[in-house]
């Protein structure tokens, strides 16, 4: 036989089950605002019915419910989303950090400008000409060595601020790395404490979302995979508690484990020297961390164009021909070798003011863009630029002329064009690589945006939504509340208004 008193527990139940609901959508509204929250959901099932099964129960036509209780507190999200996102936000930090570094390096080259290296050689040119008109003027030839001194300058300028900017994107690596070692420690840390709660039952929501934010921050350093969960065991909430993430490094060989649990591995970048190429960075060590093992991370097996990371060791050096830094300089020392050479074989081929003998002296010195610069000697005494084609003939300019039409000659140390088309060459390509960068940044911040809005539509707490809802369990706690009024008045009427009758 039913309890006189069931219809009060029956309410209570729906009176606290839309409580939590309401608490719910109080905390969905707190947090409308709040970076990486996902929107929560109680769900509510009707507790087990009256009578319970057994031998012993008694008969009745059917079940008679007994109320509504809590059974979990969702929150509400799409995996197949959540990776789509770390998809797009993966490229996204590649073509960022690549749009980044290049711009970096046309501010060095800073052409076409007033102040740029094509403008010095544009002067020095000029000033050559005018010597070849004026050889036996002393202004004309200190005026050519002033010019040759912009023109390495700048050539000095470039190369130093490279190196500059190699130096700088090697902290940036470094930084990256550490951040990648922190991003990982507290995802660990935040498995142990979602490994500590869910076997009690209960689903820490919050945890949940704090460790998506950082799961997210990652994906965009690191191309990473989500191994299957480790489960909390105990009462998890079977179906819906999350357990311990487990975190892999995609590359084109495979994955390589990173955290799994508790154990985050740490990354540590490995620089060697390349004489060739310059420094290097080959390959990332992964220490040994409990259940994670010594790992190695080639920069050759990490996936093209996936992550800040290799956009940022791409920009360093990698040991290969794409690497930007490096093939900059590289491409700066061989037009400066190849003009210096060029320049100087006319010049020794011409003799100094009122000579009897060919000039002796280069005009430039040094072994590339770098360490070069104008003789020393000359710049002392500029009656030694050898302009003149003829021996003791103050008056005459012809290798001046020469030396001014370099800049006309075929270089066969530059594959065949002009020192000018080769730098034009060089500067050309940094634009059409600058311009695909911005490009893919582009399509990559407009896909990720795409995605976002997906993810925001499943997950981001809609006021509309949650006002609606409030006023929904409001009303069914009112409800619940006006039904123990009614059992209330059923009571009074059996305990007060039966039994009365006669007096």
């Amino acid at each position: 036989m039913r309890s006189t008193f069931m219809g009060l527990e029956t309410s209570k139940r729906g009176l606290q089950t839309q409580q939590s609901a309401l608490y719910t959508t109080g905390h969905n509204i707190d947090n409308a605002n709040t970076l990486g929250y996902t929107r929560q959901r109680v769900n509510m099932r009707a507790t087990a019915g009256f009578p319970g099964v057994g031998l012993n129960a008694g008969t009745m036509p059917g079940f008679l419910g007994t109320g509504v209780e809590a059974g979990s507190i969702q929150r509400i999200r799409d995996s197949f989303v959540d990776q789509q996102y770390r998809g797009e936000t993966n490229k996204l930090g590649y073509w960022d950090a690549r749009s980044k570094s290049i711009g970096q390096i046309e501010d060095i080259m800073n052409e076409p400008s007033e102040y740029g290296l094509q403008k010095s050689l544009s002067q020095f040119w000029g000033s050559l000409q005018d010597l070849a008109t004026h050889p036996e003027n002393g202004g004309a030839r200190k005026v050519v060595v002033e010019r040759g001194i912009a023109v390495a300058d700048s050539f000095n300028y470039m190369n130093k601020s490279l190196q500059e900017l190699k130096t700088g994107t090697e902290t940036e690596i470094n930084i990256t790395v550490s951040q990648v070692n922190s991003i990982l420690s507290q995802i660990a840390g935040l498995n142990d404490q979602i490994s500590s709660i869910e076997p009690n039952g209960y689903l820490p929501n919050d945890l949940y979302d704090a460790r998506d934010v950082l799961i997210d921050q990652l994906a965009q350093i690191l191309p990473i995979e989500m191994g299957k969960p480790i489960e909390s065991g105990g009462n998890a909430v079977k179906g819906i508690a999350e357990g311990a993430v487990v975190i892999n490094i995609k590359t084109a060989n495979g994955s390589i484990p990173l955290l799994s649990g508790k154990d985050a591995g740490q990354l540590s970048a490995n620089k060697t020297e390349d004489a060739i190429n310059g420094d290097k960075i080959d390959s990332f060590s992964i220490a040994s961390v409990g259940s994670i093992p010594v790992g190695t991370l080639k920069v050759s097996d990490m996936q093209a164009d996936k992550g800040t990371l290799k956009s940022l060791v791409t920009t360093f050096g990698d040991g290969t021909d794409k690497a930007l830094i490096p093939q900059m300089i590289k491409s700066l020392d061989k037009m400066a070798n190849a003009f210096m050479k060029a320049f100087n074989d006319v010049h020794k081929d011409g003799y100094a003011l009122g000579a009897a003998t060919k000039s002796t002296n280069d005009f430039f010195t040094g072994t590339g863009a770098g360490d070069m610069k104008v003789n020393g000697d000359i710049s002392k005494d500029p009656s030694l630029i050898a302009a003149s084609g003829e021996a003791g003939a103050e008056g005459n300019g012809d290798n001046a002329k020469k030396l001014g039409n370099i800049q006309f000659n075929k270089n066969g140390n530059l594959g065949g064009g002009t020192i000018q088309t080769y730098f034009q060459g060089i500067i050309g390509q940094l634009g059409v690589d600058g311009e695909q960068a911005a490009k893919m940044q582009f399509n990559s911040e407009t896909l990720l945006k795409s995605v976002e809005n997906r993810r925001a539509s499943i997950s981001s707490v809609s006021l509309d939504e949650e006002m609606t809802d409030m006023i929904k369990f409001q009303q069914a706690y009112n409800a619940s509340a006006r039904m123990i009024t009614v059992v209330d008045e059923t009571l009074d009427k059996i305990i007060n208004g039966m039994g009365v009758v006669g007096r």
